[in-house]
């Protein structure tokens, strides 16, 4: 049995009692992966890590040149923490994709000699031309491609849409990279897209973020590298097995970050879904199964899926199993799993405010009012002070239960686009904040008002002298989280808005299948 470097353990909250009407099981599979003591001969070799590093170079680079001075800083401060023995290439991007590092179009291997010709090399770009992100990323695919049993990622710094080639463009090379590595997706300035970023790091499996000052991109070039080496499998998949007549809907990704996963069939019951690479970290899943009572036994516990975890043909996790109970019981079958409503209606939440901030976006403000109040009635609903924070960057509350509210006079893009890009992040309920203090707004020296507790202003990023309560880092993005990178804040979007109900099975535990 092939061996690997991380342990896993799975566990699956749902729960079993349904009505004879339900036809949707939801729940949410908890997925955890430690460090495991492997002896010097059991071959759990950790991956070695291939990186490619992307710089926009586009004419809007210059405007102003502090922008790609600080990419160029960013740039290095990343290539100074690869390892000896890594792989790399630093890419321009313009119109066309050019590898700047090395000289010829390949990796090159981590030295000291190498990573002071690296940082000469970003000295030398000059910004010129346009934007065609499709043709980055395809080279991109193109330089990893060659090294399949590493680590593969990518950083992405833009600061521009993708003006030059077309949205269906786009999605055919995206199409292609699916599964083939992971992105990192970082804008800087206000003239970028979120929704281009948040989909290119939603296909690849990566995150979206928004640098707010060109002098605070080093420190998270540095947070996202140090993320990606703390990688150690390449790749880990999720296996589904259904049991007649049930079916995967779906499933996505929920915690940290939102991410829709492809499923890949292996047969007429199996279903995949590639994860990307691990490290020592936990991510949440939402797993939506179609199910059927119709004629089926009621008292009993009946099989109608079975997860398994694999690394390679390794499986380093005992499977659990998802059981069902018929029951003409109301009282069983209306009961509610705390974890499944929680992703759920974070995602709910997530959805009104990306939506919110695209209709602002194309001018649409009446929409948007309609659209942003919501979310301010549901994250007051739910007690959700991190949405609320976010949201008082966009919006005054006039009546938070009633959902009323007006746009902010003084709104700028840069906030809507920090907002709009961290809807991907959410937050476990179990480490949910404080919720925000009351008193009068916070008002700095620039002008901006900002929500009671604010830690900093949401305009310029100065720090208040005495911070109550929670408020934005002073990039004004993500904070980093235990794996190193942009930490949560936000959900993601839900077609489906059926909730699960409680109870769990745990891996080892009731309903699980010994391996």
């Amino acid at each position: 049995m092939e061996t690997t470097p991380l342990g896993f353990e799975l566990r699956f909250d749902h729960d079993r009692f349904l009505a004879p009407t339900d036809r949707e099981l939801h729940g949410v599979l908890t997925v955890a992966a430690h460090a495991v003591e492997v002896p010097a001969a059991g071959g759990a070799a950790r991956a070695p890590l291939a990186e490619v590093i992307v710089i926009d170079c586009s004419e809007s680079m210059t405007h102003p040149r502090t922008k790609i001075a600080a990419a160029r800083r960013a740039a290095a401060a990343a290539i100074a923490l690869l390892p000896d023995g890594v792989r790399f290439a630093l890419v321009e991007g313009t119109r066309t994709a050019r590898v700047v590092y090395p000289a010829e179009p390949r990796l090159t291997t981590a030295t000291d000699t190498t990573r002071a010709e690296a940082r000469r090399a970003l000295a030398r770009l000059v910004p010129a031309g346009g934007t065609a992100i499709g043709t980055w990323l395809e080279l991109v695919r193109e330089l990893l491609s060659a090294h399949p049993d590493a680590i593969r990622h990518a950083l992405l710094l833009t600061d521009g849409r993708n003006q030059h080639e077309s949205g269906t463009r786009l999605e055919e090379v995206l199409a292609t990279c699916a599964g083939e590595f992971v992105c990192d997706t970082r804008g800087i300035g206000d003239g970028w897209e979120p929704r281009e970023l948040t989909r290119i790091a939603e296909v690849l499996g990566g995150t979206a973020a928004a640098v707010r000052r060109p002098d605070d991109l080093a420190a998270d070039f540095r947070r996202t590298m140090w993320a990606a080496l703390a990688k150690q499998v390449p790749q880990a998949r999720l296996r589904i097995t259904t049991v007649a007549p049930s079916r995967v809907l779906f499933c996505r990704q929920v915690h940290p970050t939102v991410l829709e996963l492809t499923g890949v069939p292996v047969d007429h019951r199996t279903v995949d879904h590639p994860t990307g690479s691990w490290g020592t970290e936990r991510r949440e899943y939402h797993l939506c199964l179609s199910v059927d009572g119709t004629d089926r036994p009621r008292g009993e516990n009946l099989l109608v899926a079975r997860i398994d975890l694999l690394v390679g043909d390794a499986r380093p996790a005992r499977p659990v199993t998802v059981l069902v109970h018929w029951t003409d019981d109301l009282t069983l079958s209306s009961q509610v799993d705390p974890r499944v409503a929680h992703f759920t209606g974070q995602e709910e939440l997530s959805q009104l405010i990306a939506a919110g901030c695209e209709r602002y976006d194309a001018g649409d403000r009446s929409a948007a009012v309609g659209l942003l109040g919501r979310a301010v009635r549901l994250a007051a609903e739910t007690g959700d002070s991190h949405r609320l924070a976010e949201l008082a960057q966009l919006v005054q509350v006039v009546d938070a239960p009633a959902g009323r509210v007006r746009l902010r006079d003084d709104l700028h893009r840069l906030d809507l686009i920090n907002v709009a890009v961290h809807s991907s992040y959410t937050r476990h309920d179990d480490a949910a904040p404080p919720l925000p203090a009351d008193g009068p707004s916070r008002i700095c020296g620039c002008g901006r008002e900002s929500p009671p507790g604010a830690r900093f202003c949401e305009r310029c990023g100065t720090a208040f002298e005495a911070a109550d309560g929670p408020g934005p880092d002073a990039t004004g993005g993500p904070g980093p989280d235990a794996t190193g990178g942009p930490g949560p804040d936000t959900a993601g979007r839900s077609e489906h808005n059926s909730a699960g109900r409680s109870g769990s099975a745990v891996a080892g535990g009731p309903g699980a299948v010994p391996t």
